[in-house]
């Protein structure tokens, strides 16, 4: 299918502030196609770059058409959306895929797998007639929000020769890994625990902002991920090492001791970054109760949650480690720790897994 071009184009797949956001439709359903089409072309802030109706012919446009967001459905002839999401990422050379599909309800594995496997985000589809309304206002909402994720003035291209400041790691043993993400997360979190050793020797706990249906499908997709016991977080469950507890998708997962042993506890009040859970009351417990032996991990996500967490945890003599733009699906949280000088190290997930797995020491090699 050939795609219809646009007139402009931006050299690495992201949408400048001062020109529209770029797209690609890949729908097998003419009438699904037409919908999005006028939908999307209704906000002057976008410009359908290429349609296509197969993941294939997605694959062969995305080869001499840039685009800033490709919107995917995963029912579709030929291999389908799930099956060839790697490639078409690939393909689309740093454009964020958004699946929008009737297989993305609220905790299904499909939802939870595309996430996995480097999808942005997700978009359950409506049935006939039923585009208008809520549903416009959400997608035009993550379309906007993801076009524009690398649009700030601030955002450096990898020429850049800015150097931002580093600090040194700690040199206490390791008492705790926590590890913080959001948009592109979970994508990453496979990447970071694959390159991770089976035995730290330490607990692990992780806050990935998603909503409450997913935890169940993601704790179970995380342990196979991870290579070790994953699971959500109730209030006091005790923290076990190499053991991987889960904020749950309504509270904000803090450590806190009782006795002689650390354990969950739950905390359901606002936080100023405005997401539940939060990165931030986290990394804040992880500095109180573990100080110098806390690490934390900051990947993929909007915004700048954890910032504020991880510059309690580093004022402790913590370590925060971030990972670097050129892996991040959005450089936003991971960004925020940098430019404050927050980190350790900013590197892609894999390389972060070898530096934590250094600051475990010998156990993790065991």
């Amino acid at each position: 299918m050939s795609p219809a071009l646009a007139s402009s184009q931006r050299k690495g797949g992201g949408a400048l502030a001062s020109h529209p956001i770029r797209l690609m439709i890949v729908d097998d359903s003419m009438v699904a196609r037409a919908v999005l089409s006028r939908m999307v072309e209704s906000d002057r802030a976008f410009q359908i770059a290429a349609v296509a109706g197969t993941a294939e012919d997605a694959i062969d446009a995305l080869s001499h058409v840039r685009v800033d967001v490709v919107l995917l459905d995963l029912e579709m002839p030929g291999a389908g959306g799930l099956k060839m999401l790697p490639k078409i990422i690939a393909a689309a050379r740093g454009a964020r895929v958004i699946v929008v599909s009737s297989l993305a309800e609220e905790g299904a594995e499909e939802t939870v797998a595309a996430l996995a496997l480097g999808a942005a985000d997700t978009l359950p589809k409506p049935g006939t007639g039923r585009f208008n309304g809520r549903f416009s206002e959400v997608l035009l909402g993550k379309l906007k929000a993801l076009g524009h994720a690398d649009a700030e003035p601030e955002r450096r291209s990898g020429g850049s020769d800015v150097v931002m400041p580093l600090r040194a790691m700690s040199n206490e043993p390791l008492g705790l890994l926590a590890i913080g993400a959001s948009t592109g997360g979970i994508h990453a979190l496979g990447s970071f625990f694959s390159h991770l050793p089976p035995a730290l020797g330490v607990p692990i706990i992780v806050t990935q902002h998603l909503p409450a249906p997913f935890m169940e499908v993601f704790a179970r997709q995380l342990s196979t991920a991870a290579k070790r016991p994953a699971q959500i977080a109730r209030e006091g469950t005790p923290l076990i090492p190499d053991h991987v507890l889960i904020a749950p998708g309504d509270a904000h997962l803090m450590v806190d001791r009782q006795g002689g042993r650390v354990v969950a506890h739950l905390d359901r009040r606002q936080a100023a970054s405005g997401c539940l859970p939060s990165v931030d009351p986290m990394l804040r417990s992880v500095a109180e109760i573990y100080g110098a032996g806390g690490c934390a991990v900051i990947l993929s996500g909007m915004g700048r949650d954890g910032a504020a967490g991880a510059t309690r945890l580093a004022a402790v003599g913590g370590s925060v480690l971030a990972q670097d733009e050129a892996s991040s699906a959005v450089w936003g949280m991971p960004r925020a720790v940098a430019e404050a000088g927050l980190a350790c190290a900013v590197l892609p997930p894999d390389k972060l897994a070898r530096r934590v797995a250094s600051r475990a020491g010998e156990i993790a090699w065991k």
